[in-house]
């Protein structure tokens, strides 16, 4: 495994030989800063999520913040990257830097993209497009997600609208895909994917059923029941044909759905109206809305994915195509030798299994069984630019963020997850050469110790 790096011209935000964003970065809150003005977003983890917390309401809170039991697998998630310690060189001249990489034949300012997260919606409505152009106004990759708060062909617009006042022709972007129950439903997903020039098709297999989330469970709370997240789907022509089908279901069967009055029904009843296509008082009298989430609920996850899906959906698109939530090495194999492009080693941010293995712990046997055939990107507990560092170190081609983007959101709105992801390049591009590089073509777990 090596980081590759390209050799392509850059635009204004992309980082050249020389350039360096950390300095960039303490500029823009130090002058600022010298007049009373501090950043709109705390600069480390534990204060902006903190902050974040503070704001956000107790849904929002058990989804985003929350794990699978008692959050285990997050602190493995801490621990395993904890178990590393940086150890820098001196007296190496650093004074010419660059973080540029290429994944997929895309040459980006940084190994770093914007992982995608569902039901952002509780936090901000339209919460993908912001995300979406605040990645793009730096030429980041965003993921979109399968369960996102906007149409993906609106996200897209946005970004392209956003890159071009950047100079750029395309922002880039990946699409998410979790694998419904019903095939056609798929292939109308990818096929959306591709027609916005999404660059990579990222398959979530540790997602085919929810994990036991005690934080949502312990207050009754599923955004998808209130149609927040579902916005891929009220989208796509091919799931409106499913809902229409599971209303001529109800009507030939002549059941009426079961409706139990109270408060907690009526403010579902509102959501629904609201986070659906359309006009919002015919939402509320139109039996759509909660057949479209009753459709969703029925189909969205497929327990009995399996390895012949995967080895079927080399034929169903030109994207290359990364698998997400690998954790172990003979599965990491396994998706090398049917030709997946890519493994995202992720344990999905430590919400669907308590109790599991550190994502950086399984990175290492990852990247010792296929890191030289394959496309390494690290996610799940990612907290700061020298974690960055860390991951690069032990292997991974880039990493994605997650919660540090949405926490972002919650305070500032689209300006705060720009802020945020720049944060993270400031202060990898600080570490690398604090600690004696160049690039991040020249790291490898030489640059670490192992402390426990």
């Amino acid at each position: 495994m090596s980081h590759a790096t390209g050799t392509e011209a850059t635009s204004q935000a992309e980082n050249q030989p020389g350039d360096h964003p950390g300095h960039a970065r303490q500029e823009a809150i130090f002058r600022p800063g010298a007049f009373g003005h501090k950043p709109a977003v705390p600069t480390n983890f534990t204060d902006l999520e903190r902050a974040a917390c503070r704001r956000m309401s107790k849904q929002a809170l058990a989804y985003l913040v929350g794990g699978a039991g008692d959050g285990a697998t997050m602190d493995n998630n801490r621990r395993a990257l904890d178990r590393w310690a940086i150890v820098p060189r001196m007296l190496r001249d650093t004074s010419q830097r660059s973080l540029r990489t290429e994944l997929f034949g895309r040459v980006l300012p940084a190994p770093v993209l914007v992982a995608p997260i569902g039901a952002g919606a509780l936090v901000h409505r339209k919460a993908d497009v912001h995300i979406g152009a605040a990645a793009a106004a730096l030429g980041m990759p965003y993921i979109f997600s399968n369960q996102g708060s906007a149409p993906m062909e609106q996200t897209a617009a946005e970004m392209d609208r956003v890159a071009a006042k950047n100079g750029r022709a395309h922002a880039p972007r990946w699409f998410q895909l979790y694998y419904s129950t019903d095939e056609a439903l798929v292939d109308s997903l990818i096929g959306r994917a591709e027609a916005i020039g999404a660059e990579a098709l990222v398959v979530t297999p540790d997602t085919t059923q929810l994990g036991w989330r005690p934080q949502d469970l312990n207050i009754g709370s599923l955004p998808f029941s209130r149609a927040i997240g579902i916005d891929q789907y009220t989208s796509d022509p091919r799931f409106a044909e499913m809902v229409d089908e599971h209303l001529a279901a109800a009507r030939r069967s002549g059941e009426r759905p079961k409706t139990e009055l109270t408060l907690g029904g009526l403010r579902t009843l509102l959501a629904m109206s609201r986070n659906m296509p359309g006009n919002f008082l015919r939402n509320l009298v139109s039996p759509v809305p909660r057949a479209a989430v009753e459709t969703f609920l029925a189909t969205y996850s497929r327990p009995s994915l399996n390895w012949q899906d995967i080895a079927g959906l080399r034929a169903r698109t030109t994207l290359p195509i990364l698998l997400k939530g690998i954790q172990h090495p003979d599965d990491a194999r396994k998706a090398v030798e049917l030709g997946i492009d890519g493994i995202m080693v992720s344990n999905h941010g430590g919400r669907q299994v308590d109790g599991g293995i550190g994502a950086a712990d399984a990175l290492i046997d990852i990247v010792a069984a296929v890191g030289d055939r394959t496309t390494i990107v690290f996610d799940s507990g990612i907290r700061g630019g020298a974690d960055v560092f860390k991951a690069l170190a032990l292997g991974a081609d880039a990493v994605t963020i997650g919660r540090p983007h949405m926490y972002a959101l919650v305070l500032a709105g689209r300006s705060g997850v720009q802020e945020v992801l720049e944060n993270f390049i400031a202060e990898l591009d600080l570490t690398l050469g604090l600690t004696g590089f160049s690039s991040i073509a020249e790291l490898s777990p030489e640059a670490l110790r192992r402390i426990r």
